[in-house]
């Protein structure tokens, strides 16, 4: 009598259980900064962080033609940029007869820029008054707006570019650039004054999951269809 192999165990990597946990980690963090603001509690790292890119007498650090450029960075992050690309990638999408896929990035992007700016607004955070703002701001400021929108925009514009463009390697690059991107908007907000660190935490946490969500939503619409 010959005793049956014991079957191997699967190698392949749980991802959607790991996408699942990581959801709902960055959800967890996201209500714990919004709980701690609201209580009015702050985070010790935001000053530090702040000061840290201040000089003694209260200038950035770096040359003038960088604190330019930074400038030049945010604005890739604002209203009006920001539209631009969405209305650009909607009428190229529509040109390709990918109706759907065009009409998902103009209501994803904008319900979730609109989602944002409701929290904010609830939230109503004041900007930081510990260092001199290098622009002015007038909104409140969590979750950051830069951050959160530029998340919600670019990192959607990169997941739905999946089902038009081929290959891992490609795909790598098109998400990788995207969040660069992001990090480099959001990280500008801070350097810029105007932001507290944890806002522009925040945002890019708010953004990655909504760019994420609708990312699942645009699986569940080309499979029905």
């Amino acid at each position: 009598m010959s005793l049956a192999a014991e079957p191997r165990p699967s190698r392949r990597i749980p991802w959607s259980m790991i996408g699942i946990a990581g959801a709902v980690a960055a959800l967890l963090m996201l209500f714990f900064l919004a709980s701690r603001v609201v209580a009015g509690d702050a985070f010790a790292f935001d000053g530090r962080i702040l000061l840290a890119l201040r000089r003694p007498d209260g200038t950035p650090v770096g040359s003038a033609k960088f604190a330019s450029a930074v400038r030049d960075v945010t604005a890739l992050g604002g209203a009006t940029v920001l539209t631009m690309v969405v209305m650009f990638a909607a009428a190229l999408l529509a040109s390709l007869r990918r109706w759907r896929s065009a009409a998902l990035v103009m209501v994803g992007t904008g319900l979730g820029c609109a989602a944002n700016s409701g929290l904010k607004h609830l939230v109503a955070r004041t900007r930081p008054d510990l260092v001199p703002h290098l622009m002015q701001e007038t909104s409140s400021s969590f979750p950051s707006g830069h951050a959160a929108h530029s998340a919600i925009v670019y990192l959607t514009l990169a997941t739905l570019a999946f089902p038009i463009v081929r290959g891992r390697a490609t795909r790598g690059v098109i998400v990788g650039t995207a969040a660069l991107l992001v990090a480099a908007i959001g990280a500008s907000r801070v350097y810029l004054g105007v932001h507290w660190p944890s806002d522009v935490l925040a945002g890019w946490t708010f953004g990655a999951l909504w760019a994420v969500a609708w990312w699942r939503v645009e699986i569940r619409v080309l499979a029905r269809w």
